[in-house]
């Protein structure tokens, strides 16, 4: 396979981690909210394969097979069954309407492309046009934290975050040392299993999950 042939399937990845990104974005739904998040870690998955192999970096083959097993099958299935388990079935509300969050989401894609342009022209690597998608891909994470009311939404906005670090990691640098990546890994699946237990203690308490109805049980100062 040719090296430009490998970028342009880079790209092409890329430009499928941002759209993944744009529909968690557009999305009310919690269950399809996971499927989308479970679509976005198997880009991840390909994308560090694709760049391990341009690279020679046989680790990022390993990180591949975590990305897969962590971000497409087992936090997927953690979601899944808060979402099951608290039964959540109505459209989760937003603090601003989907179209003016697409259309922030677009000002920070814009953003991300002026922030990051100095790095790709000095950049040799065949990873560097996707590192702007990469910074693009945190932010829209923080935004759906930023946006959404119910707790649940925002734990995925967190961890689409995540999915963005990783990618600008594998962007810039060709992945982290393989040490660092598997700690991140256990930190993120570890914060999924106390992020359910907890959920389910508010729940069981307060019997709602919406960050707006606990915001008005604080005790005014």
């Amino acid at each position: 396979m040719s090296l430009q042939l490998l970028a342009q399937i880079n790209s092409f990845l890329a430009a499928l981690v941002l759209l993944s990104a744009f529909a968690m974005l557009a999305q009310r739904k919690i269950k399809s909210l996971v499927t989308l998040f479970a679509w976005q870690g198997f880009f991840l998955s390909v994308n560090t394969a694709v760049v391990g192999f341009v690279a020679a970096k046989h680790h990022l083959y390993i990180s591949s097979v975590l990305t897969l097993s962590i971000k497409v099958i087992l936090l997927p299935y953690i979601l899944y069954v808060l979402a099951v388990r608290l039964k959540i079935r109505k459209e989760v509300e937003t603090i601003v309407n989907i179209p003016t969050t697409m259309l922030i989401g677009i000002a920070l894609v814009i953003f991300s492309y002026h922030l990051t342009a100095p790095v790709r022209e000095l950049s040799t690597l065949v990873t560097r046009s996707t590192l702007a998608v990469a910074l693009a891909t945190v932010m829209i994470g923080l935004l759906m934290m930023i946006t959404r009311k119910h707790a649940v939404t925002q734990i995925i906005g967190f961890l689409a975050m995540e999915n963005g670090l990783f990618f600008a990691a594998t962007s810039a640098t060709y992945g982290m040392p393989l040490v660092v990546e598997l700690g991140v890994a256990l930190d993120v699946l570890i914060a999924a299993f106390i992020f359910g237990i907890f959920f389910f203690q508010i729940n069981t308490t307060f019997d709602s999950l919406s960050v707006e109805q606990m915001e008005s049980l604080r005790e005014d100062n």
